[in-house]
């Protein structure tokens, strides 16, 4: 069984259609007591940094998380719920701590002079360079492979080696990172179609069998 945390976020219906698509059990879980028969956690999230961290705080999902985390069972996160993952996030004057496992900040998209017009958000398909060939997440994925994506904001990893993937827009920035049993995407894999549930289909089944 996977535990889809449940904490009031707007993609929450569609991450689970799409992960009972490829074949998933999965529970919404709002409170801790739910993860004691889980095999994995997927934390999704859109919207704004803090409301996710309060809602998260408010529930007593952090803690939790971290001790998942800290367990080495497998872990999702998908676009704020990765941003979660890091210290802290300049979005809005954000004042909301982050869940600290890895180390940098969450980022604003910024325009240059190479880029003057470049739009923020960054909303539709871009490319992902795969930087880890050997995860399991992008198993029987193309390096090169489109993604969706609905962000203005990114993480910047202390750690460069847990980059699993980078995109360009506006410079290069990670679209995904992975360390031990802990996954994260910026993108939206249950918006991107066969390559997106392909991806989920391979955390499914990383979940199911560690």
């Amino acid at each position: 069984m996977l535990a889809l945390l449940d904490y009031g976020a707007g993609n929450i219906r569609s991450v689970e259609k799409a992960l009972r698509a490829v074949g998933a059990e999965v529970q919404r879980v709002p409170s801790p007591e739910g993860l004691a028969h889980a095999h994995g956690i997927v934390l999704p999230g859109v919207g704004a940094f803090d409301d996710c961290m309060n809602a998260i705080q408010r529930q007593e999902l952090g803690g939790a998380v971290k001790a998942w985390i800290a367990a080495g069972k497998p872990f999702l996160g998908i676009c704020v719920g990765y941003q979660a993952l890091f210290e802290r996030s300049e979005e809005f004057n954000s004042c909301a701590l982050g869940l600290g496992v890895f180390e940098g900040p969450v980022v604003r998209f910024l325009t240059t002079a190479e880029e003057p017009h470049l739009k923020i958000p960054q909303i539709g398909w871009n490319e992902v360079a795969i930087t880890q060939p050997e995860c399991p997440l992008f198993a029987g994925i193309p390096d090169g492979s489109h993604f969706y994506f609905v962000h203005s904001f990114f993480p910047q990893p202390v750690d460069s080696s847990i980059v699993a993937g980078h995109t360009d827009y506006g410079g290069t920035f990670a679209a995904a990172i992975r360390k031990d049993n802990v996954w994260a995407t910026q993108f939206h894999p249950e918006k991107s179609q066969q390559v997106g549930l392909r991806l989920l289909r391979n955390f499914v089944e990383f979940a199911a069998q560690n």
